[in-house]
């Protein structure tokens, strides 16, 4: 059984994301955007915490729920799976023969989770009972955040992997091992036995406190401590975990990179043994910053591992901020993008061409990190950026591969990423391979000092102006260049990347080729230009 589908609404800058996953998922964004946000509501999804009125989105309308979905796939044969049979035949009464299963929590009700019956058309209660037992009846749920310690993970409880791998494992062998057995019965005799010295200074003892305490209650006749052998698992508590990698220490003592590394490796042991025990289930992997403390080379080894899992029955969710995680491709690996625009949330699929960008980004967003596109379009802000992207993928994907590169507004900084480029390629060359095939798209300057600049840069870059590679809007910005038609269509959209996406999506050729003339005739001049032409 996997996840299919998330849906969450009012969850901190989750106004409503929904989404269809895959086996591996790699969720990437800036900081602060709500990549944490997401995993903390399948946290939740699967075991509610803390105040609702700190988890639940601030500008919620009155009454607003707090919602969790979650859509698993693969049903039948995870009922099939459940030890305990009575909750078998309570799911299968409920679902059918159908292998999809909605499950959603809200804050409504945050101690009961519902399912969807489709012959009905509502939502019922689960019919397992308590919390606990429907998590036994679903995907296990394993969260790394970037704060969660090697303590937390290799510590003997019930709740951890290093517990719940050796706990019922050992106890079970140790009770057929004869040397247990034998240390057993050497135990008993040494605390148990009447004429056991042990026995004999309890005995004392117990009997020295039970003449005090007979002064204040003459009616106690008798006081005795007893020790009884304790189970094979309290023995565990204590234990510790060293490495060796050359220098034998704690592994609490070694450096960030390898206790992140064991951590993940305990948990990939965890995920290996279980496969034996009398579920069978299935885990749901969710890794916060994956990349943390590790070497490039080490997360392309976690990449390996986890999408070994994820070959199988197992389901990895990862957010990062590393290119390696999308850069070395996996065929069932889905990629999304997490942007926040005025406090909201979004997650949305990427693009063959958005994941480039996204890679590029990654790197740190210099285009000295990207090996030869076929050419550039710098544009000034990342509206430009979105609304083109979708128009090349939609229309042009004959056409030679262009990077579009967005100044973040700047109009200086489009002059600081063009000499980035001529500089970067110039080892190449006794001319930088791009010297004279760079095309910049300019809004129209807004007041005396940006008009002074652009005039300035233009004087200082003759040669871009002659080959026609530089090209200026006639309005100060994006919005106001959109056909009419479509301005009037999504006036409701307010986010200005939001409303690029959705005109990027909806906007015929005809409409673009004919309403925008200026970004058809500098892509065009790209492609003219473009290296290897």
């Amino acid at each position: 059984m996997k996840i299919k589908r998330v849906l969450i609404e009012n969850f901190r800058s989750l106004e409503r994301v929904e989404f269809a996953v895959g086996d591996f998922n790699v969720f990437v964004g800036r900081n602060n955007n709500g990549k944490t946000n997401l995993l903390e509501a399948l946290e939740w999804f699967y075991a509610p915490s803390g105040n609702l009125q700190e988890i639940k989105y601030a500008k919620a309308p009155e009454g607003a729920e707090v919602v969790v979905e979650v859509e698993f796939d693969g049903a039948q044969d995870g009922i099939a799976s459940i030890s305990n049979e009575d909750n078998q035949k309570k799911l299968r009464n409920l679902i059918g023969g159908r292998d999809a299963l909605r499950v959603r929590r809200t804050s409504t009700d945050p101690r009961n989770r519902y399912i969807f019956v489709e012959d009905a058309g509502r939502w019922q209660k689960q019919p397992t009972g308590v919390d606990s037992a429907f998590n036994n009846c679903i995907p296990r749920f394993e969260f790394i955040l970037t704060d969660k310690s090697l303590k937390e993970v290799s510590a003997f409880k019930a709740n951890t992997p290093i517990g719940q791998m050796l706990g019922g494992i050992l106890s079970e062998a140790l009770d057929k091992d004869p040397k247990y057995m034998e240390f057993k019965r050497g135990f008993e005799e040494l605390f148990e036995s009447p004429d056991s010295n042990v026995r004999r200074i309890l005995r004392e003892t117990s009997e020295r406190v039970r003449t005090h305490l007979a002064m204040q209650f003459p009616d106690c006749a008798a006081l005795d401590f007893e020790i009884e052998i304790p189970p094979f698992e309290d023995f565990l508590k204590n234990y510790t975990t060293s490495v060796d990698d050359g220098i034998r220490t704690d592994a609490d003592a070694k450096g960030d990179g390898m206790q992140r590394a064991l951590m993940l490796a305990i948990i990939k042991a965890h995920a290996d043994s279980r496969r034996d025990d009398a579920l069978g289930r299935s885990f749901i992997f969710f890794i916060d910053e994956a990349e943390l403390h590790l070497h490039p080379t080490a997360q392309r080894q976690l990449k390996s591992a986890l999408t070994d899992l994820s070959d199988s029955v197992d389901q990895i969710f990862l957010t990062t901020h590393s290119s390696v995680f999308l850069a070395d491709t996996y065929k069932n690996q889905v990629d999304f993008t997490v942007e926040k625009d005025v406090g909201i949330t979004t997650v949305t699929p990427m693009s063959p061409r958005e994941r480039t960008r996204a890679v590029y980004e990654l790197l740190g967003g210099s285009p000295a990190d990207l090996l030869f596109p076929a050419n550039f379009l710098i544009v000034e802000g990342a509206s430009e950026l979105h609304f083109l992207e979708r128009v090349c993928s939609r229309f042009y994907s004959d056409k030679p591969r262009i990077q579009l590169v967005a100044a973040n507004g700047d109009d200086e900084r489009q002059a600081q990423y063009l000499s980035s480029i001529m500089k970067v390629y110039s080892p190449l060359g006794e001319s930088p391979i791009y010297r004279g095939r760079v095309v910049i798209v300019f809004d129209r300057p807004e007041g005396p000092e940006k008009e002074a600049r652009l005039n300035a840069f233009l004087e200082e870059n003759r040669e871009l102006r002659r080959a026609g590679l530089t090209f200026a809007l006639p309005v100060a910005g994006l919005e106001d260049y959109y056909p009419l038609s479509l301005r009037e269509r999504f006036a409701n959209l307010t986010r200005k990347t939001t409303l690029a996406k959705r005109i990027g999506e909806e906007i015929s050729r005809a409409e673009f080729e004919e309403g925008m003339p200026i970004f058809f005739e500098a892509l065009k001049a790209c492609w003219e230009s473009a290296y290897g032409a």
